[in-house]
């Protein structure tokens, strides 16, 4: 009998990322800003990125206690096998967040630079530099 898992099943996971995708979409961050010739003063609201990492912390916040923290990363990467039931839902929620990051940076709600490198989508080139060394006649020198 192993260590029982906080959370019981890959629905109460689910439940608690749909939990978590509402609660950041509503709690938007406010921007201090000044516009307009006499600069008025503003709070403009900035939509919040999901991440995995919020994810975690959001579970972590429900335990009222704040005493078992659960470590998600051992759902997410099925620490010892014990969280295979777990492996679809954790996919499902690296594509939510990962799409929301994505779309986020396409649309210029995130900044795309930042989203890019998140999800590994940083444009790669390849630059060559060809050197070439003067050909001296050994004869006009």
């Amino acid at each position: 009998m192993g260590k029982r898992k906080y959370i019981s099943t890959p629905e109460v996971m689910w439940e608690l990322y749909l939990k978590y995708e509402e609660d950041t979409k509503n709690r938007p961050f406010l921007q201090h800003d000044f516009v307009g010739k006499d600069a008025m003063d503003v709070r403009r609201e900035k939509e919040r990125c999901l991440t995995l990492e919020g994810f975690y912390e959001f579970v972590a916040d429900q335990d009222e206690i704040n005493t078992t923290y659960p470590d998600l990363s051992d759902y997410f990467e099925n620490k010892d096998n014990r969280y295979s039931d777990y492996v679809r839902i954790c996919s499902r929620v690296r594509r939510r967040i990962r799409r929301d990051q994505i779309e986020g940076g396409m649309a210029g709600i995130y900044n795309p630079s930042i989203t890019q490198r998140l999800n590994g989508l940083v444009d790669k080139t390849e630059q060559k530099q060809i050197v070439e060394q003067p050909m001296f006649d050994d004869e006009e020198s």
